[in-house]
């Protein structure tokens, strides 16, 4: 269960990430950050940006299930799976917003989620 938990947490994280990427580069949210938009208008178009919105109740939700978590299994176990985030993050980046990496960061993305799986098949007790 507390991996389940774990793992829905840094889920919810990495969606906020997504939403926030969507929410900052939508057109109304790009002018407003115009160097030549006046402050208070920026500050209207975020706060009224539903990706942003929901990007905030994403991670929200993910912290306090955090909190949840640690409280039932060592940090020195939970932790490392925020890693997790970076793997869907990057994911999420390419499926979902398009976006390109590089062969050299594939091999990084690897690399971590072979770390994960490493920590959590070494679990004790």
């Amino acid at each position: 269960m507390p991996i389940l938990l774990i793992l829905i947490s840094v889920c919810l994280s990495a969606f906020a990430q997504t939403l926030f990427r969507i929410g900052m580069t939508r057109p109304d949210v790009q002018a407003a950050l115009a160097p030549s938009a006046d402050g208070m208008g920026t500050l209207r178009v975020l706060l009224l940006s539903p990706y942003l919105w929901s990007g905030l109740a994403a991670y929200g939700f993910g912290t306090l299930l955090w909190l949840f978590v640690l409280s039932k299994v060592p940090v020195s176990f939970a932790y490392p799976f925020v890693a997790l985030g970076i793997v869907i993050t990057t994911l999420s980046g390419v499926f979902i917003l398009g976006e390109q990496i590089s062969r050299l960061s594939m091999i990084g993305i690897a690399i971590t989620a072979l770390g994960i799986v490493t920590v959590a098949m070494g679990r004790t007790g």
